[in-house]
Order: structure tokens, then C-alpha cells, then sequence
């Protein structure tokens, strides 16, 4: 199941898609992964396609993979390859589902953060470090969210340092 997922994740980044996962487990010996298209939603939007100026993000795509599993084997059931939408190769490292920070990008934002360098000019540093943004994984929006995190973290563990100092 993993396996699979990260294949199709990886088909994914090289075609210009995000993916989205789906499971069921119809019973102890049963169970259905059903790997689509990030674009496979529900979502009608009620403005007019004409008004709007920016896209539908979901336009119930019809691509994906769906395996399922029978008494310990997993077998491929269908497979749809063909989508309803443009894909981008050249820009699906920024797609939301394929954006990722890796250890070395979270501990530079941290060390950076911790010694009050502003997170536009971690980002900067790192996006040279890459050679360009079209190298990069994620975005200056993944780093805010990241240091907003990091943050909470830290008033969180120092306000049950705080508690335990006074039992």
C-alpha cells in the first residue's frame, strides 16, 4: 500500500499533478486504496466559470489508480491515466500535495528563527542555496506556517515548564 502510494506520488511530481488518497476496508480481508488526482473533488463552485479569474481547483478529474486488497493479496483494479486539465511538469514540485520541507530547510528555518533572522530572508538564503525557485519544495508560505508552528511549540512547552515549576 505504500508502495504504491509512493509510486503514484512520484509518477505524480514527473507528470505535473498532485494526488490525493482514499481508502476503505470493506472487512478484515478486504480493504480498497484509491489513489486520484488532486483535482478529483466534488466542488461546484456557484460563480460562473466567466466571472471567475482563477480556475475551478477541482474539476472532477477522472485520473487514478484504484488497488485492492483480497486475503493478503493486492491486486491493480483500475487505472485511468487520462486527465481533464493541463498538466505542468515544470512547476508540480509547488502543487500542495507535492510541497514538503525537509529536515535540513525546518532545522535552517529554526536556527534562523531562534536567532530573530526575518523568515523572507531564511527563505531567500535557501532559494539561492537551491539555485533558483524553480528548485525549491515548497514555498515562503510552507516556511511561515512552519515558524507559526515551531513557535506554538515552544510557548507551549514553556508554559508546562512554567506549571510544573510551581508543584
Amino acid at each position: 500500500m505504500q508502495e504504491a502510494n509512493k509510486f503514484y506520488s512520484d509518477y505524480g511530481k514527473r507528470c505535473g499533478f498532485g494526488i490525493q488518497t482514499r481508502t476503505s476496508k470493506k472487512d478484515d480481508n478486504n480493504e480498497e486504496l484509491r489513489l486520484v488526482c488532486s483535482r478529483e473533488g466534488k466542488y461546484v463552485s456557484s460563480i460562473r466559470p466567466e466571472v471567475k479569474t482563477l480556475p475551478s481547483q477541482t474539476n472532477q478529474c477522472p485520473a487514478g489508480v484504484t488497488i485492492t486488497r483480497k486475503d493478503d493479496k493486492w491486486f491493480v483494479r483500475i487505472v485511468v491515466l487520462d486527465h481533464n486539465h493541463e498538466l505542468c511538469p515544470q512547476t508540480s514540485n509547488l502543487i500542495r500535495a507535492n510541497r514538503k520541507l525537509n529536515m535540513h530547510a525546518k532545522h535552517t528555518l529554526e536556527v534562523n528563527d531562534d536567532v530573530d533572522v526575518r523568515i523572507n530572508k531564511s527563505f531567500l538564503s535557501m532559494v539561492g542555496e537551491a539555485g533558483g525557485y524553480e528548485n525549491m519544495q515548497f514555498m515562503e508560505r510552507d516556511a511561515r506556517n512552519f515558524i507559526g508552528q515551531h513557535r506554538r511549540s515552544l510557548c507551549k512547552e514553556g508554559d508546562s515548564q512554567v506549571l510544573l515549576r510551581h508543584f
